[in-house]
């Protein structure tokens, strides 16, 4: 198993501060007070906390997902690499959050990609710096598995749509409306397979 040098993260937030630091960012009075940077995300972020916050009130982890997750007996460390502008991220960190909550053996960590570019590009997807990704260690910092950016499902259906030539706008939409059916489920059933392969039952 690879071992992974966390020392090169510039710094990192847990869930509770991610989502403080993600209403700051929406909380604004007037936008113009913001650099071009943080105004060009402006409405993602605002329409992602929407998504996220809804998400949270309604994703609830099956039974099966808490006895599995009841069997982790090492510590684990999730990493998720993530901004909040990111609209897949606001539709798959907050069913990896309570996943992650499941288990006192996990330790859940967030990484902003933007000011973590060095560890982000040890965990490209296909050359791109494609998030959320998740990263999880053993407690000697040993790679155990990535998951990420989207479910095997939804990517299907992004490729799908894009070698069909539709518009980035459309494909986004279609894509949401996906994610909007499908509720957390599918994360929750990839990452369960991942916990299954390293776990010792």
């Amino acid at each position: 198993m690879p071992k992974l040098n966390t020392s090169i993260i510039n710094s990192v937030l847990t869930y509770n501060e991610f989502v403080e630091e993600f209403i700051k960012q929406i909380s604004m009075s007037d936008i113009n007070t913001l650099n071009d940077y943080d105004k060009s995300y402006y409405d993602y972020r605002k329409l992602n906390y929407q998504r996220s916050t809804r998400l949270e009130k309604t994703f609830i982890p099956t039974v099966e997902t808490k006895q599995i997750f009841s069997k982790i007996n090492h510590t684990q460390n999730w990493i998720v690499i993530t901004e909040t502008w990111c609209g897949d991220s606001a539709q798959n960190l907050p069913v990896i959050a309570k996943l992650a909550q499941l288990s006192d053996k996990i330790d859940f960590k967030i990484v902003l990609r933007d000011s973590n570019l060095e560890f982000m590009d040890l965990h490209l997807t296909n050359g791109g710096r494609a998030i959320p990704k998740l990263i999880v260690l053993d407690e000697k910092q040993n790679e155990l598995f990535q998951w990420g950016p989207r479910p095997a499902e939804a990517q299907n259906l992004f490729t799908r749509l894009k070698k069909d030539g539709m518009e980035k706008s459309e494909i986004n939409k279609e894509l949401h409306l996906w994610y909007g059916r499908n509720r957390g489920k599918e994360v929750e059933k990839e990452v369960i397979e991942l916990i299954i392969g390293v776990i010792n039952f």
